[in-house]
């Protein structure tokens, strides 16, 4: 009995974390294309009542919170997946360039809703950001990224480059030729001049 009452409760938990991810998703979905969409709006995208909405996020401000929150560990689990600290400096940044093209939705919103990315949760530097400054250092020891470029630019560059190729694929390129373009681009602006 105690073993079928532990396995509900496990059941309950992961289904209430699918919905709640449900919703976020259908969030970033629906105010990537209209940022004054309504819960209701978002409801319907998620497949879910606006009262299902409500008992997952009171307010408005909660789900913005909650689409931060899990951009921030989204970010982290591709920087993560990147494994940065492996192999040459320009193939650490390919591989977290691939990863990230993946959050292009979520990216979008928050080049767009600024507001999103406020607090001291993104102004921290976090595990992600010292592996990039740390891919960055080797790169500048490997001759690989222009001394010049501190890692705070070539984050910069990175990010903006991103966000280039996902409005590339937007306006309809493949997502194929859009991240080849972002890091073909990435490459000729961080290697170092030859005279």
């Amino acid at each position: 009995m105690f073993r079928m009452v532990v396995e509900r409760r496990r059941l309950e938990s992961r289904v209430r974390s699918r919905t709640r991810q449900a919703i976020i998703r259908a969030a970033v979905e629906v105010l990537g294309v209209d940022s004054a969409a309504s819960l209701s709006d978002i409801a319907d995208a998620a497949g879910v009542s606006r009262t299902t909405v409500h008992r997952y996020f009171a307010e408005r401000a909660d789900l913005l919170e909650a689409i931060s929150q899990d951009a921030l560990e989204r970010f982290a689990l591709g920087a993560e997946r990147a494994d940065l600290d492996t192999g040459s400096a320009a193939e650490a940044l390919d591989r977290l360039c691939q990863e990230l093209f993946e959050l292009g939705d979520v990216v979008l919103l928050l080049f767009s809703e600024p507001q999103l990315i406020t607090g001291s949760e993104w102004e921290e530097e976090n595990d992600a950001d010292r592996a990039m400054r740390r891919v960055v250092e080797r790169g500048h020891r490997e001759g690989a990224i222009d001394q010049e470029l501190s890692p705070s630019w070539v984050a910069e560059i990175v990010w903006h480059l991103l966000y280039a190729a996902w409005r590339h694929t937007k306006d309809g390129a493949s997502k194929h030729e859009s991240l080849r373009l972002c890091l073909h681009s990435l490459h000729k602006l961080i290697t170092p001049a030859t005279r």
